[in-house]
């Protein structure tokens, strides 16, 4: 698997239905969203090309898009080994009733996600076979359960003996995008699943804002 993610999403509505819906970009909320989520950077617009099948910029850029009910973000501060951690800033910049992190990352076997309804953390996991479980908090939703109880084995007998989860974290990690986005990065495809490439997203390039200026 080579399939990396680093993202959050607000959502009024199922995130799920609502992409499957294929909306339209609203550009003036996306440039508001993103001004009110990283303001101490400097934004520069590179272009409204990206899609929600990349969603692990470089350091340097956010990409991001806001539709009708539903809002999603790209940035390397959703990268975090512990997501419960997320700063409060990124909660509450968006008035929605759900917060959904997705994080993971195919070179460490690394999965990560957590979910907030009305500002409260609901669920929390981290987890990667080098460093076993880094965060398990509140009920397990259920996408995971037939994970956790060894419906999806991470591989033949003498690897599941040695295997320190009873499934693979990234193939959690697309339950995860399946469960709660509606489609797949890698794996098996399905028609019936959102085909990532078609929800657009717009990228732009930041820097940090200098603290102090110059007079002549």
């Amino acid at each position: 698997m080579g399939a990396k993610t680093w993202m959050l999403v607000y959502a009024d509505v199922n995130a799920r239905d609502a992409l499957r819906a294929h909306p339209q970009l609203d550009r003036e909320a996306t440039a508001k969203l993103v001004g009110d989520l990283f303001p101490g950077d400097n934004l520069v617009l590179l272009g409204d090309d990206g899609d929600l099948s990349y969603t692990s910029p470089p350091d340097d850029e956010v990409h991001i898009g806001c539709f009708p009910g539903v809002a999603v973000v790209t940035a390397k501060e959703f990268a975090g080994d512990y997501p419960s951690k997320l700063p409060r800033r990124f909660i509450e910049a968006h008035a929605s009733k759900k917060v959904s992190l997705h994080a993971m990352h195919s070179v460490v076997d690394w999965f990560a996600f957590a979910q907030w309804r009305d500002g409260k953390l609901v669920r929390a996991l981290s987890l990667s076979p080098d460093s076993g479980v880094l965060e398990d908090i509140g009920p397990k939703m259920a996408f995971e359960e037939p994970y956790w109880a060894g419906g999806h084995p991470a591989g033949g007998d003498e690897e599941e003996e040695a295997y320190p989860f009873p499934f693979h974290p990234l193939d959690l990690g697309e339950a995860a995008l399946e469960a709660l986005f509606g489609y797949h990065l890698e794996g098996v495809m399905d028609d019936a699943l959102l085909e990532p490439d078609t929800i657009p997203l717009v990228r732009y390039r930041r820097s940090p804002r200098s603290r102090w200026k110059f007079w002549r």
